[in-house]
């Protein structure tokens, strides 16, 4: 059931004339930066060649890449999440769903995981361009993989606080906003936050995900990442079920 609801989302992303518009967008965007930082690193590349421990075409281009789709993913999440709660009840499609023979957690993981490979499919233009670079020199496996397991679960937590913000409204402009405005409240307090040590960055998604950006496994980053999913996910589906009661 929820495969059937996840392809259902799918189908109705891939029939809307902004989504294709925001693919080419977006592509152009990522194709231009990636271009950018290769340019950038062939004109050092002469000085990278004289040090003992050079930094590899990875840490140049790869990671600034990932970093730069990190902070994209902030603002193209909310305008697609915006849409599946909200939208069906301002079309009055949410009363079928809730009177179909579907658990509420069937509503909410079908659209999760409709909406994940989505964005799977619109950028997976990004670790294509970069093992591109295998043609011509060296790739960390370790780090691109890091990066994209990162990327993965930050996309993750930012589709469950969406999809939970979603189910609070009935306007798909409000929760496009609502959730575009936490996401950036969360990432100016890490910002803001300027000692190392300081319990507000752990607040932040994306700050737990610059340690994949670096390399750097560490379950307590991972553990951030599925708690806070797992966590407004449950959420949603507790507004639905209260909806299914109280109306």
């Amino acid at each position: 059931m929820i495969r059937l609801l996840a392809m259902r989302e799918l189908r109705s992303l891939f029939a809307m004339p902004s989504t294709w518009f925001v693919f080419a967008v977006l592509q152009f965007i990522l194709a231009w930066f990636f271009l950018a930082r290769l340019e950038a690193f062939l004109e050092v590349q002469p000085q990278l060649a004289q040090l003992a421990n050079p930094p590899g075409v990875t840490s140049i281009i790869a990671a600034p890449m990932f970093s730069t789709v990190a902070l994209l993913l902030m603002m193209l999440v909310p305008v697609f999440t915006m849409r599946l709660i909200a939208e069906e009840r301002r079309n009055q499609t949410m009363a079928l769903l809730l009177s179909a023979p579907l658990r509420d957690r069937h509503i909410v993981l079908g659209k999760f995981f409709g909406l994940m490979v989505f964005l799977a499919v619109l950028l997976a233009g990004v670790p294509l361009m970069l093992y591109s670079l295998m043609l011509g020199t060296h790739i960390d496996q370790g780090l691109m993989l890091s990066n994209l397991l990162g990327l993965l679960l930050l996309a993750a937590s930012y589709v469950a606080l969406g999809l939970y913000i979603s189910a609070l409204t009935t306007q798909p402009l409000i929760a496009a906003i609502s959730t575009l405005a936490v996401l950036l409240g969360l990432w100016l307090i890490d910002i803001g936050a300027l000692a190392d040590n300081s319990p507000w960055h752990l607040l932040s998604p994306f700050h737990h995900f610059e340690n994949f950006n670096n390399g750097l496994l560490d379950s307590g980053d991972a553990a951030f990442f599925v708690l806070f999913t797992a966590a407004f996910l449950a959420l949603a589906i507790k507004r639905l079920h209260n909806n299914r009661i109280y109306g």
